[in-house]
């Protein structure tokens, strides 16, 4: 990082480690050209400067019996600081909520949601529906997956 601007090298480590989060810093350092200290400190700067805010993993999430996904489109009665205090609250307790989005367009959030079956969803979508802010929804189940990637296009010149 030169000047709080990110260059080539620290680029191609967010590259790498998007790939892969669990690479060992010598082999994160073979990967991208630098010995393991310089590439362990670029690595901690990128952390701190918040480029880097979390690892994880993807799942397998059939394996775990959560095959049933669904995109929920969310309006709520009025765009009023309660409701959408409400609504982000209750959301955020939500451990079947993977995503929120507000969104422009006839709804105002957009839900990725992951449940076991329709029958949990429908648990889901009655407990939803005890929030005084919300107006209306939409399910749309995902009837099949074509792509799932949290890799963002780093681009490396």
């Amino acid at each position: 990082m030169i000047n709080g601007k990110l260059d080539r090298t620290d680029m191609l480590i967010l590259r790498e480690l998007q790939k892969n989060a669990s690479l060992s810093y010598k082999e994160l350092a073979q990967k991208i050209g630098l010995s393991s200290t310089p590439t362990f400190e670029r690595v901690r700067k990128l952390e701190k400067g918040g480029y880097i805010r979390q690892y994880t993993i993807l799942i397998d999430n059939a394996k775990l019996g959560l095959g049933f996904e669904v995109i929920c489109a969310v309006k709520l009665k009025t765009l009023s600081a309660k409701d959408v205090s409400q609504f982000r609250e209750a959301v955020l307790g939500m451990k079947e909520v993977l995503e929120c989005f507000n969104v422009s367009g006839d709804y105002d959030y957009m839900l990725k949601i992951m449940v076991k079956d329709m029958q949990a969803y429908n648990v889901f979508i009655n407990n939803l529906g005890k929030l005084e802010c919300l107006g209306s929804l939409k399910s749309m189940f995902i009837m099949e997956e074509t792509k799932r990637s949290l890799n963002f296009p780093v681009e490396v010149e």
